[in-house]
């Protein structure tokens, strides 16, 4: 009985290291100087394609959620140790910002089309 125990605490912690759903597929993203990037969340890395087609790989892990008044926060770990947030306004996965881990807004991201920092905050109001 024990053994089962450890062997599915393990499992959750396996699976819970991979990226959640809610972020996974392809992104447009926005940068706050307006530069317009393509982000696609796979469960353990994502790429980011800038507008001449260059393309950056990383590997991640995913290492908090949290839910607060209909508001979603994923918090991601790079390999290389740094930490950034996937906000969601209320209820709405299709857009979202990209936050460092002190908080500083990095990409707006939207599943259709682009979008300023204004819009996605109005639709979090």
């Amino acid at each position: 009985m024990k053994n089962v125990i450890i062997a599915l605490l393990m499992s959750v912690l396996l699976i819970s290291c991979e990226g959640s759903d809610s972020y996974q597929g392809n992104w447009k993203a926005l940068d706050k100087n307006g530069g317009k990037f393509e982000i696609s969340f796979k469960p353990k890395a994502f790429s980011v394609k800038d507008s001449i087609g260059k393309v950056a790989e990383f590997n991640y892990s995913q290492n908090s959620v949290k839910y607060e008044n209909g508001i979603e926060t994923y918090g991601i770990r790079l390999e290389d140790g740094r930490k950034y947030q996937i906000f969601f306004p209320k209820n709405d996965e299709s857009v979202g910002i990209i936050l460092e881990e002190s908080g500083n807004p990095i990409y707006t991201i939207s599943r259709s089309k682009y979008l300023t920092y204004d819009d996605v905050y109005k639709l979090s109001n």
